[in-house]
């Protein structure tokens, strides 16, 4: 089977997307695109919708890509509808949610730099929506992904895309030595 040469990597935060989609565009020779930081502009405000579909369209009209993050209301239909493969890192909640808080947590303590100068901050911790809490963020994604990307895989539109679903580091292992 051919490598593939546009891929989207979805998945629960701190599942792995950010590191496996960076290792697989450095050996695939392709350009790394993040949607987070496309989508995050400073201050955590959103980009307009638009001008992100343009950015998307535009960087996903190279040959080989790798990109980390769905977006699905926003961009899906150019990344779903560009990518040849999904990787879906489908980790259980009992893995990543120990690994979500640690990370937050160690963000916020050290006061690590994201996106354009975003900081995760106490604050968010407490806060209700989904949107701003990371962690409660984590937590309903989980269900909602292991609905949606079946869903996606039987519906006609995405017939075209090669689906890898990976729940576990040794399904991954023996993925990424498939693709050497």
């Amino acid at each position: 089977m051919a490598p593939p040469q546009r891929v989207v990597v979805v998945g629960n935060a701190r599942s792995g997307k950010t590191t496996l989609s960076s290792q697989l565009a450095a050996r695939l020779g392709a350009e790394h695109i993040e949607l987070d930081a496309i989508h995050h502009l400073a201050d955590w405000t959103p980009i307009e919708r638009e001008e992100m579909r343009r950015i998307v369209r535009e960087r996903t009209n190279a040959r080989r890509w790798v990109v980390v993050g769905g977006y699905g209301g926003m961009v899906g239909d150019i990344v779903f509808g560009r990518a040849d493969t999904v990787v879906w890192l489908d980790s259980p909640r009992r893995v990543v949610m120990p690994r979500i808080v640690r990370r937050t947590l160690g963000r916020m303590l050290r006061g690590t730099k994201l996106w354009n100068g975003n900081r995760e901050r106490l604050r968010y911790l407490f806060d209700p929506r989904p949107e701003s809490n990371i962690i409660l963020a984590t937590w309903l994604d989980v269900r909602r992904l292991q609905a949606l990307c079946p869903t996606m895989q039987a519906d006609p539109v995405y017939t075209h895309l090669r689906w890898v679903r990976i729940a576990s580091s040794a399904q991954l292992k023996v993925w990424l030595a498939d693709l050497a």
